[in-house]
């Protein structure tokens, strides 16, 4: 028998795209973990506390899915944007935190945040375009810009300042191809929270540049230290923002998979150059998130005890104040800057008083190793990987 010439083959911009995200990158520490090890795996390496006991959604949060599933009223599809009710809840909850009210039209239900985020880049990816991340950043962000064909530029955080951004290096790297800039907040994986007077500049200088502004809040209201969460949105009058969210984080369900991608324009900018159109194409095209888990937001974002949530960020911020001191307290690490909101810490390793690690890689892979713990590579959130 003659052997058959195959035409077909894997995708290469996928496989490399995959590498850079977190999932990829974490893969790859997983399997250095000791499968005889009868201690367990204390995983550290992503936003997801429901692994760990003491964090779990309210009892009220369960009964509002299960009530929506079980009155078989959502079973079928949704519309491609969401249920009208659910996003007339997303509109109203957000609405509260902003000087106008969203309408219920600029509302797009997403499968989590993810979704949300892999939208906002993909509309922005015309030939040639380009888009300033954060760095340190959530490393998502650069795989999917990667895979849009979108090029990328890094901002530094600027740990001395907060982790605040350095405004005039942002600015120095636009050009005419530039289209927008990321701002997660609160911080992942910085754990900061950024001012209400530094969001400002940043959206001023957006509007200076000519970019529009994503503003990743899936952390939002997770604050721990003194500063108060001040959502992007706030400063829609000077320029555009898209802001993505989602269930996930402050009720402590990321397997749900619900978000949301939110417009924020009060000039019709958006509209005026087709980012409105385009993103409902986005969605005509991609699947829409489970039916009964939108029909249960009206009940989870709007009525939700207010106990429930203070409970949650008291948990948060006790186990930051641990981390921060027992961390400081190991020879050889240390964390610079206690966490001020999110649900991590970056520490930095004094290579000179650690014997036999090269970098961060090195320690991370080691550690897993001989003690289970399953930490993220700093190298790997600054993107240079």
């Amino acid at each position: 028998m003659v052997e058959s010439q195959w035409r077909f083959g894997g995708n290469s911009k996928v496989i490399r795209a995959g590498a850079m995200t977190l999932r990829g990158v974490m893969d790859g520490v997983m399997k250095i973990l000791d499968e005889n090890d009868g201690r367990g795996v204390i995983h550290l390496s992503q936003g997801d506390p429901f692994s760990f006991p003491c964090y779990r959604t309210a009892a009220f949060v369960e009964n509002a899915v299960s009530n929506a599933l079980r009155c078989a009223n959502f079973n079928s599809y949704s519309s491609t944007a969401g249920l009208s009710a659910a996003r007339s809840a997303v509109a109203e909850y957000l609405s509260k935190d902003l000087p106008y009210n969203i309408a219920s039209d600029d509302v797009f239900l997403t499968n989590g945040c993810t979704q949300a985020l892999e939208a906002a880049l993909t509309v922005l990816a015309c030939p040639g375009a380009n888009i300033l991340l954060p760095r340190p950043g959530y490393p998502d962000y650069k795989a999917r810009a990667a895979f849009a064909g979108l090029e990328v530029r890094h901002f530094d955080l600027v740990p001395e300042n907060d982790w605040e951004v350095d405004l005039a290096a942002m600015e120095a790297l636009g050009d005419e191809n530039m289209v927008a800039i990321v701002i997660i907040n609160p911080g992942n994986p910085c754990g900061n929270v950024f001012k209400y007077e530094h969001l400002k500049k940043i959206a001023e200088t957006s509007r200076k540049m000519g970019i529009l502004v994503i503003a990743d809040e899936v952390y939002g209201h997770l604050t721990l230290g003194s500063n108060p969460f001040t959502p992007m949105g706030v400063f829609a009058s000077i320029a555009p923002i898209i802001t993505l969210g989602s269930l996930s984080k402050k009720w402590i369900v990321p397997g749900w998979r619900i978000g949301w991608l939110v417009l924020n324009e009060l000039d019709g900018i958006l509209t005026k150059h087709g980012i409105v159109d385009t993103i409902k194409g986005f969605f005509n095209i991609s699947s829409d998130p489970v039916t009964f888990i939108q029909a249960a937001l009206p009940e989870i974002l709007l009525k939700t005890p207010t106990e429930f949530y203070d409970k949650i960020v008291n948990l948060f911020r006790k186990s930051a104040d641990k981390c921060y001191k027992l961390t400081n307290d190991i020879p050889g690490i240390s964390c610079p800057i206690k966490p001020q909101g999110c649900m991590f810490l970056m520490i930095k390793l004094d290579l000179s008083k650690l014997e036999g690690i090269k970098d961060d890689l090195d320690f991370c892979c080691k550690l897993a190793k001989e003690e289970s713990v399953v930490l993220v590579p700093g190298e790997f959130l600054c993107q240079n990987l």
